[in-house]
């Protein structure tokens, strides 16, 4: 997947908001792919955290709005911990959660889910997946 960076496609806002909340910064990432090649998840993602890291360092709001990555994440923290500049990703990825969820769209509306899946679904999943991806 291609994208096309421009001065008009670059939000600043954005690199600040997850600064900010965060506490961390993406500009140090310099991509080594330490964090994908750790990541217990990667199967599941839309793109890899090295290239969201890409994506957030190039202020790209457009490209992370529509990606599950953040929501994926298992915050299990082995990209953390194996992070040469010491990034701590899980906190970069609740923060991109934050501001999607300070909008007030939901990213699973819990009311479409049909009795069949509930009943099959583990309950502690459930509550964990709504307060992670409902406003």
């Amino acid at each position: 997947m291609s994208y096309k960076i421009t001065s008009k496609t670059i939000d600043d806002n954005l690199k600040r908001k997850v600064s900010e909340i965060s506490g961390q910064m993406a500009s140090k990432c310099f991509q080594c792919g330490t964090c994908t090649g750790s990541c217990p998840m990667i199967e599941q993602m839309h793109i890899t955290p090295r290239r969201l890291m890409a994506l957030l360092q190039w202020g790209q709001a457009d490209a992370l709005r529509n990606v599950n990555t953040h929501w994926i994440c298992a915050s299990c923290h082995v990209c953390q911990v194996r992070c040469p500049r010491g990034i701590e990703i899980p906190k970069v990825m609740e923060a991109l959660r934050l501001i999607k969820l300070r909008t007030n769209e939901n990213y699973i509306e819990p009311s479409n889910l049909q009795p069949e899946e509930i009943i099959d679904l583990p309950q502690i999943a459930l509550v964990s997946g709504f307060r992670k991806m409902t406003s």
